[in-house]
């Protein structure tokens, strides 16, 4: 076998700057995601028909189409249409955070179903309102259920942050093609790009396992 990872020690550095390029635009998209996922859920289960029918068609969208499609259309297409240049950052967290929002949602809206009824009932029972109920007696115990979904959602994320190096911005996955391109060696610089994912993935698992058991010893 012809490997030689001495050449990519020179690279290190340049390679491991893609760890926080990385991070950068999956946790703002995180945020995005939660944040509108959070909405759609609400959405889905409200008693007014044209933000239900918004919600679903938006989720129907962003679910039955490719990530990278959407990745391309917002940062090609879009431009082409209203004549602005969208910077590789901006669209990567637009497609993630749309992307993920939709997934979120259903999460959220399972998590959020699968509170007993009785909960909802009691509380316009005693006359709580709709926001203070969800705020303080529903979500608190739907986070509970939802929370490993959200964690394999959030890994999920990660992993497939790899693709915005499609559209040239410098993550990990991007670097690690520049080294190879630069010493004309795939096997190496990849498979070094690939240890930091599994790494990152890996801590990320270990964080929503505590986070799990934390909420559990809180019951």
């Amino acid at each position: 076998m012809d490997l030689d990872f001495n050449q990519i020690v020179p690279y290190i550095p340049f390679v491991l700057e893609g760890i926080w390029a990385t991070l950068q635009f999956v946790i703002v998209s995180i945020v995005v995601g939660l944040l509108l996922g959070t909405v759609l859920a609400l959405c889905k289960i409200t008693k007014i028909s044209i933000l239900r029918v918004f919600a679903n068609v938006y989720t129907s969208i962003f679910r039955g189409t490719p990530l990278i499609l959407q990745l391309m259309l917002i940062h090609y297409a879009v431009p082409q249409i209203t004549g602005y240049d969208i910077p590789a950052f901006l669209s990567a967290i637009l497609a993630f955070g749309l992307n993920s929002a939709a997934y979120v949602s259903e999460i959220i809206r399972a998590g959020i179903m699968a509170v007993d009824k009785g909960q909802i009932e009691a509380a316009e029972a005693l006359g709580v309102p709709y926001k203070p109920m969800m705020l303080h007696i529903i979500m608190p115990q739907a986070v509970k259920n939802i929370l490993p979904a959200l964690m394999n959602e959030f890994i999920t994320l990660t992993k497939e942050s790899a693709i915005v190096s499609t559209i040239g911005y410098l993550d990990l996955m991007r670097r690690a093609q520049i080294v190879q391109a630069d010493i004309y060696r795939a096997f190496e610089p990849l498979l070094f790009a690939g240890a930091i994912y599994w790494v990152m993935v890996f801590i990320l698992t270990k964080i929503g396992g505590l986070v799990e058991r934390r909420l559990r010893q809180s019951d």
